[in-house]
């Protein structure tokens, strides 16, 4: 089914960003998405937005390297008034359209200077309902944050405003990590694609390749590389020469170039057919931009990188760096580029063998696609309904027999304040459900606190300490397993208590939810110590919690799939598991007592499993099947270990 995604970029120096982002909307437009791509950097006749919309902002660029100061056309410093045009277009823009997916491209990551038009946007989507999926698109390198506060304003902008972040990179090649501070607040968003490749598949000819292409990108940036290369062409005759020269070079630098040619080197402007022309050229000369890279990988010619580090840029230097350590490139540093060491490497490289076929994952359009169409629903929401009749049946028989079953919902891995966050309250508070979140006592912010503080309906359950694998490798996952000394469990598990209580006060229940649904049996007859009242694993409950004077509430499906890409799980064994939760209550081989629980993951779950959590609240609700909150079913002084659970 179609969604509405409006895709934001504005690109300031090449066309890198305004090539990803067309890509990107192209692609989604000819899966049959209604698609407006809003573009706020100088038109790009070579660019195409396909069937996708273009919407053009007054446009706005920069000189050289300073992106702090923002030009129009005839290279003037913008006014207040072009700014809040640009403003004012972007917010019409959404408003007609009421997107189901906003993406932003680069920003958070970067485009500070035009952070107000981003915000205004952002700001729109967090306040509309239904609220849209808000996706940030970013390159495979990004520029190291100058100042640590910047990478936290970036990282409190993600978790606010943003479900998701499509990494357009592999990194087996450049891990995100070599380019931004990547901390546990973000690693629950980022998505890595591969690159993104949205140009034609080249025929690669039988004959040897014969010939050299120097292109340099779009942007005047390029005129040092291009200078030299015309100049290290008259001392290699053996080879012909094609010079590319960008659109965003003047007409008079573009004819100064075609008058420093020599006889067998060609200077033209740019054009489509770049790629097949590397595809038959024995060597290619470029900057190491990101659309410059996957034609390389693409075409495999031989390949010598001039990476653009003027204004101390790190970018392309970085990734130009890991070509060559792949054996895909020899690097020459802008400062050491001269003619005479230019035509060394020329030779070198002419010399050796054709790079191989690229180990690279240049899938990064198909698997943007299917990210979004997972993460988001298309509207409206609840399209097909689930085979409910074997649940139907079970609920029937269990109110002929006078037997109340009853739910309650538990969300594990809550921290801080996020859109994910605020798509589990509101779906709980549209359907009036009390919900339990499960809290990593280390890892809260204040933003948590701040956001459920008066939320009606929500408790805090302690979700072991820091959420951290103590096991061995090759067992499964625990925090709170036999792998470790009594002592030191019990002693996190009291930590546990303590900070989720400083941290959120007021609202947590002394209740232990072990990360992974694992615990030690040692810990557990140990937990009253700690000041627990209660305990809450996976499946039926046991006469562990009995025993040890623990109120005990399990919860019992799980609707993600975590095995088999963390998707969604088969709706209709999901059904048939509640159906078998509500026939063992019948036979009597379960506590019919036992509310069955839902357990939920807000941060990692798509848009299938929202989905489906939706469709079986509406349906419960429809049955007029009872919700318990944790706030009851936790709040009374614990049993005796010979009485039983409530």
């Amino acid at each position: 089914m179609t969604r509405s995604i409006l895709i934001v970029v504005t690109h300031l120096l090449g066309a890198g960003h305004l090539t990803r982002a067309a890509a990107l909307a192209r692609a989604l437009a000819a899966t049959g998405h209604r698609v407006v791509l809003v573009s706020g950097g100088m038109p790009q006749t070579l660019i195409s937005s396909g069937d996708a919309t273009l919407v053009q902002l007054p446009p706005v660029r920069i000189s050289g390297t300073d992106f702090t100061k923002l030009l129009d056309e005839t290279g003037q410093p913008v006014d207040e008034a072009r700014m809040e045009a640009r403003r004012r277009l972007l917010l019409e823009t959404y408003e007609e359209m009421q997107p189901d997916v906003v993406v932003t491209e680069l920003f958070p990551f970067g485009r500070r200077v035009l952070a107000d038009e981003f915000l205004a946007v952002l700001e729109s989507a967090e306040a509309a309902r239904p609220r849209p999926l808000v996706v940030c698109s970013i390159r495979d390198i990004l520029v190291w944050p100058k100042r640590p506060e910047r990478a936290e304003e970036t990282h409190a902008r993600l978790r606010r405003f943003y479900d998701l972040v499509l990494m357009h990179g592999d990194e087996e090649l450049v891990p995100l990590s070599a380019s931004w501070p990547v901390d546990d607040s973000i690693k629950s968003f980022l998505k890595p694609t591969g690159y993104i490749d949205d140009g034609i598949q080249p025929s690669i000819p039988r004959t040897p390749r014969r010939g050299i292409v120097v292109a340099g990108g779009s942007s005047a940036a390029a005129i040092p590389l291009l200078r030299v290369a015309l100049e290290a062409a008259r001392g290699i005759w053996e080879q012909p020469w094609q010079v590319l020269v960008g659109q965003g070079v003047s007409e008079f630098d573009f004819r100064m170039l075609q008058e420093l040619a020599s006889a067998h080197t060609s200077v033209e402007r740019a054009q489509p057919d770049y790629r097949q022309r590397l595809a038959s050229s024995a060597l290619s000369i470029s900057q190491a931009g990101y659309n410059t890279t996957v034609d390389l990988l693409r075409t495999r010619p031989r390949s010598i990188l001039i990476p653009f580090e003027a204004g101390g840029e790190t970018e392309q230097r970085l990734r130009a760096k890991c070509l060559e350590k792949a054996g895909r490139a020899i690097v020459i540093a802008e400062g050491e580029l001269n003619a005479s060491r230019l035509q060394a490497e020329i030779r070198k490289s002419l010399a050796g063998p054709l790079p191989p076929v690229a180990a690279v994952n240049l899938d990064g359009l198909a698997r943007s696609v299917s990210h979004l169409e997972s993460w988001c629903p298309a509207r409206p929401s609840l399209g097909r309904p689930l085979p409910f009749a074997a649940l139907d049946h079970a609920l029937d028989r269990a109110r002929e027999r006078g037997i109340e079953i009853s739910f309650w919902w538990r969300d594990d891995d809550a921290v801080e304040a996020t859109p994910a966050l605020e798509r589990l309250l509101g779906l709980a508070a549209a359907h009036h459900v009390p919900l339990a979140l499960a809290a990593i006592p280390a890892r809260i912010r204040p933003s948590l606190s701040e956001r459920i503080s008066d939320a009606e309906n929500v408790s805090i359950l302690v979700h072991g300490l820091r959420h951290a694998n103590h096991a061995p490798r090759g067992e499964k996952k625990a925090e709170f397993g036999d792998h470790r000394a009594l002592s030191d469990l019990l002693g996190d598990a009291r930590a546990g208590l303590e900070k989720a209580r400083i941290s959120i006060p007021g609202k947590v229940l002394p209740v232990f939810v072990p990360p992974w649904n694992r615990v030690s049996p040692a810990l557990v007859s140990q937990l009253r110590r700690a000041g627990y009242w209660g305990l809450s694993a996976f499946r039926d409950r046991t006469t562990a919690g009995r025993a040890s004077g623990l109120l005990q509430v399990n919860a019992h499906l799980d609707p993600i799939a975590w095995h088999r890409g963390r998707g969604l799980d088969d709706p209709a064994c999901l059904v048939r598991q509640l159906s078998d939760c509500v026939e063992r209550r019948l036979t009597g081989t379960t506590d019919p007592r036992e509310p069955i629980g839902l357990l939920t993951h807000h941060l990692v779950q798509d848009g299938a499993t929202w989905d489906f959590c939706e469709k079986l609240l509406g349906y419960l609700k429809e049955r007029a099947v009872p919700f318990a909150g944790a706030a009851s079913l936790f709040t009374r002084e614990p049993p005796s270990s010979g009485e039983r659970d409530r």
